[in-house]
């Protein structure tokens, strides 16, 4: 059976950086058909070699190129129908080129900005326990370091690390930036939720740096679509029913934004 429309496809899918949205679509499109012509979309004991190699090397590409179209989901189901070619050893494949490691890291992403870590820990167990046994460790591995990184950095509360490692020349790739900044985005989501509880108000140069923001023109942009109140070079909080509150249980609030902003303290301890 001929490859060679497939073998076309990719070719174009490949040089497609300056494509239309639509273009790419239809071409990721097209690639899936041709797989399920060649009965290659599962890789059987019976599927060629090289089938199996141009296969898994279309739903690589479909991958990538679905983070740059910023379709998690459909990222998702790439790289769940890429697994079962992830299990095939490697000396299988003729060329033995792979990109499993920047695909695996990129999924390791997705689910730290989706705050799934239950997966996130299976899938790196899973890792961990094959690098074992190929004698090597993740650490060495740039696509699989950067997530177990992050995660680790989150779990201690470090956000300036892990915002400053989302920064350009920060990640390993141009596609774990797209995933990178979402993940900042949900950092900063919680820490204006914590600023809720801890301060009745802060002024706008403090919530510029305690939020990761750029200007106070994006502060006050991101304040307003909260539902904060911006006067006078201040931010204010909306009064909650439950604002009557123990001095002890603003210290712990207060506490928790200080721990979860770790490079920020001498910041914080200008606020009044």
């Amino acid at each position: 059976m001929s490859t060679q429309k497939l073998s076309d496809i990719l070719s174009q899918l490949q040089s497609s950086s300056n494509s239309s949205p639509q273009k790419i679509t239809s071409l990721l499109t097209s690639a899936k058909r041709e797989l399920l012509t060649l009965n290659a979309l599962i890789p059987t004991p019976t599927t060629p070699t090289a089938i199996l190699a141009l296969a898994r090397q279309t739903l690589e590409t479909g991958a990538l190129l679905s983070i740059r179209l910023q379709q998690p989901d459909a990222f998702t189901r790439y790289y769940q129908q890429l697994l079962p070619f992830y299990e095939i050893p490697d000396s299988t494949y003729n060329d033995n080129i792979s990109q499993r490691s920047k695909v695996t890291g990129l999924y390791l992403l997705l689910l730290l900005t989706r705050g799934d870590y239950a997966e996130f820990h299976t899938v790196l167990e899973g890792l961990e326990v094959e690098s074992a046994r190929q004698g090597k460790g993740l650490e060495g591995d740039e696509f699989l370091s950067y997530p177990v990184k992050l995660e680790r950095w989150l779990m201690e509360g470090s956000y300036d690390r892990v915002w400053g490692a989302t920064k350009r020349d920060g990640v390993p790739s141009e596609e774990f930036g797209v995933f990178s900044e979402v993940l900042i985005g949900t950092i900063r989501d919680e820490i204006a939720s914590c600023s809720e509880k801890a301060y009745p108000s802060l002024p706008i140069a403090n919530a510029k740096n305690l939020l990761f923001l750029e200007s106070e023109g994006s502060v006050v942009n991101f304040a307003q679509g909260r539902g904060w109140v911006v006067k006078d070079g201040r931010i204010y909080f909306p009064q909650q029913q439950e604002d009557m509150r123990t001095e002890r249980e603003i210290l712990v609030a207060s506490g928790q934004v200080i721990e979860n902003t770790i490079g920020y303290a001498r910041e914080l301890e200008t606020i009044v």
